[in-house]
């Protein structure tokens, strides 16, 4: 029987002494499982079989849950979601940091846990991942029955435990799919007939485009031979209105690429702005591409509290705007702003954090390594009338050092928003060094948040934590930690 929750969507049990952490299962789950690592200590598994379900399961919602590599949880309760999160996170804290931890406030869930995402990006191929059967459930008697239930198999499994949980067609002919990367297979995609992550239009765009793109016989991209006309279809929705949809094509065909995106623009009248993109490279990346602007202004503008965010093609924001608006909050709120600090916002990005915090500042110094970022953090700093901010693109250890403070000033407050990686074991030397009183770490990844703490933990104390949920219905979480001097 699975017993507990580990972290990072894996389960527990425990058998002769040894701890086995199994993917795509719930604690109560009675599974018949295969290893794909075996330790002394531990071992990996996945299930090939489900002898009983744990009675914590609901229907998941979605029909494409199983094969589509978004969701991991739809087939747990929202708020035992919320449970196992917070247990993630203190977990971490306390195994990885081994630091002394204040009682954490209780997890912030998200009010809407459909339909949250402000920003998607389908995947056209030519090569489709189906699903032939429903898993398999071993009943008392033995007997194989048919439920409801549908797994995320792993490329081990679908090889090796076919005739155990229905088989898998990783090569499906198609005319060409539009949907999101099966989890495992770069070149394959399932095609996804409703997503629950974003509001419309989305679906109906994604639909539409397809079938324009079947009847005109338009080339679906090839991820194994590099080539094919249609490659990406990014689309941005904001609680203001605004949307905007970026056709990413692997060609350069003029006359086809203005067909498509003439069909958006007359049938779509709630896209506001429809940009295009050429992309001969082998990877996805635009950061080093330059959008082109069809119709509109080639932007979109979203709001946070009374905060306007100018956001481009390849601009970063936060992908859930309601739940970003209390995670910044609740950054404030840790920040404990009086009106006569000086606040740096490290990775500031496009600079939302300290733009959401300046007014209850005298000073916002942003940082990021990252040149177009930092010029759309100036840009926003303009659009909402902050004078009293400045961002510079750079690494925040060669940027801060004594004829930097001497001209901005040292910093009271610290935030710092790092990527999944975490921060740069120079950049926590840096922040011993520098000594604000106060630092507030906002993570996307409470392992590595932990082996930060731990470091700053020379000088600092954890006096507040906070975890957030931006994606429900994954394995994913946010947590902030206020940290004082000691």
């Amino acid at each position: 029987m699975v017993e507990n929750y580990a972290a990072e969507g894996k389960s527990l049990a425990r058998k002769d002494g040894k701890v086995i952490f199994i993917e795509n299962v719930v604690p109560g789950d009675v599974v018949s499982i295969r290893l794909s690592k075996n330790k002394k200590d531990w071992a990996e598994g996945y299930p090939i079989l489900f002898k009983s379900y744990s009675k914590e399961r609901v229907e998941p919602f979605c029909r494409h849950f199983g094969i589509c590599g978004g969701c991991q949880w739809q087939m747990l309760p929202y708020q035992q979601q919320l449970q196992y999160k917070q247990q993630q996170v203190i977990d971490n804290l306390t195994r990885i940091g081994k630091i002394k931890l204040p009682e954490p406030f209780p997890i912030a869930g998200a009010v809407e846990d459909i339909f949250y995402r402000n920003k998607l990006e389908y995947t056209f191929s030519n090569k489709e991942f189906t699903a032939h059967k429903p898993a398999r459930h071993l009943t008392t008697s033995h007997a194989e029955v048919n439920t409801s239930f549908d797994f995320n198999q792993n490329n081990n499994l679908l090889l090796s435990a076919v005739d155990s949980i229905g088989a898998l067609s990783p090569d499906q002919p198609c005319n060409g799919v539009l949907g999101f990367h099966a989890k495992g297979f770069f070149d394959k995609v399932v095609n996804i007939e409703k997503c629950w992550l974003q509001p419309e239009p989305t679906n109906r765009i994604r639909n539409a485009v397809r079938e324009f793109a079947w009847k005109q016989n338009l080339s679906f991209y090839d991820y194994r031979e590099h080539k094919g006309f249609l490659r990406n279809l990014q689309i941005r929705v904001c609680t203001t209105g605004e949307v905007m949809v970026n056709v990413i094509f692997g060609q350069d065909k003029p006359t086809e690429r203005n067909e498509l995106l003439e069909f958006i623009k007359q049938n779509f009248s709630e896209v506001t702005t429809l940009v295009y993109t050429i992309n001969l490279k082998k990877n996805d990346s635009l950061t080093d591409l330059e959008p082109v602007a069809y119709f509109g202004k080639g932007y979109i503008v979203e709001k946070l509290e009374d905060f306007q965010f100018k956001i481009g093609p390849k601009s970063f924001f936060q992908t859930n705007t309601k739940q970003a608006e209390r995670l910044y909050k609740i950054t404030r709120e840790f920040a404990e702003l009086d009106g006569s600090q000086t606040l740096y916002d490290l990775y500031c990005g496009t600079g939302s954090i300290g733009i959401f915090c300046s007014q209850k500042a005298k000073k916002i110094i942003g940082v990021d390594v990252i040149e177009a970022a930092i010029n759309d953090a100036r840009e926003n700093a303009l659009v909402n009338n902050i004078h009293h901010a400045q961002f510079f693109a750079g690494d925040v250890i060669d940027i801060c050092n004594d004829d930097f403070f001497s001209q901005q000033g040292k910093p009271d407050i610290i935030v710092t928003d790092p990527p999944r990686a975490g921060m740069h074991e120079k950049l926590v030397k840096k922040i011993l060094e520098i000594e604000a009183p106060t630092v507030v770490y906002v993570s996307c990844n409470p392992a590595t948040q932990a082996r930060d703490l731990s470091l700053l933990d020379q000088k600092y104390e954890v006096t507040k934590l906070q975890p957030v949920d931006m994606f429900p219905h994954t394995h994913h979480i946010e947590n902030v930690v206020q940290l004082k001097r000691k």
